[in-house]
């Protein structure tokens, strides 16, 4: 071989390894923190709902003893533009269930960043609805946290915030993620 093919060869990485010698830039740990942060949120808010803490959901309404995790904040959303349709789903079974294995699951994803890609599109697909069912909105025409943590999601899922803080470095390099790259 030719001298530049040889340096061209180990320049490029074996499959997966390109993410372990990558050095780590502050911004790395920067999106590592808001991964950890916003699951967080997610997955506190299951344990809230599921409990009932005493934060947002008290004991009597939690999911543990009969209370409706989709109710309280659906049932509150009849006047609103999309108001019917989403105060119809408040109390359904299904709802809350779906409801709960997200917040877990989305929750669970992003705090130990495996999954932080599909994570961020069920995520952002949770919080697009949730900010549609409050429309419109009190304080501003169109702009709320809901919106502003959808985007953050897509940021992390772009930045691979996964493998900063994480076990998305790991992960990809599984024979499943690199099979199924949606999985990162």
């Amino acid at each position: 071989m030719e001298r530049n093919e040889q340096q061209a060869m180990r320049v490029v990485p074996a499959p997966g390894a390109h993410a372990a010698a990558a050095a780590r830039r502050p911004v790395d740990y920067v999106w590592g923190v808001a991964r950890m942060a916003i699951g967080w949120i997610f997955l506190w808010a299951f344990v809230d709902k599921l409990l009932g803490l005493g934060f947002a959901t008290p004991e009597k309404k939690a999911w543990i003893n009969g209370g409706s995790p989709t109710t309280g904040f659906l049932k509150g959303t009849a006047e609103n533009t999309f108001g019917g349709f989403f105060s119809g789903l408040a109390g359904q079974g299904w709802a809350d269930w779906l409801f709960m294995i997200g917040l877990a699951g989305i929750g669970t994803a992003l705090i130990v960043g495996a999954g932080v890609r599909v994570a961020a599109i069920t995520g952002g697909l949770l919080l697009v609805l949730m900010w549609a069912a409050e429309l419109p909105l009190a304080n501003n025409p169109f702009m709320d946290e809901h919106l502003i943590y959808a985007v953050v999601l897509a940021g992390l899922a772009l930045a691979n915030a996964g493998d900063t803080l994480g076990i998305g470095r790991w992960w990809g390099g599984t024979a499943l993620v690199r099979r199924y790259p949606i999985l990162k």
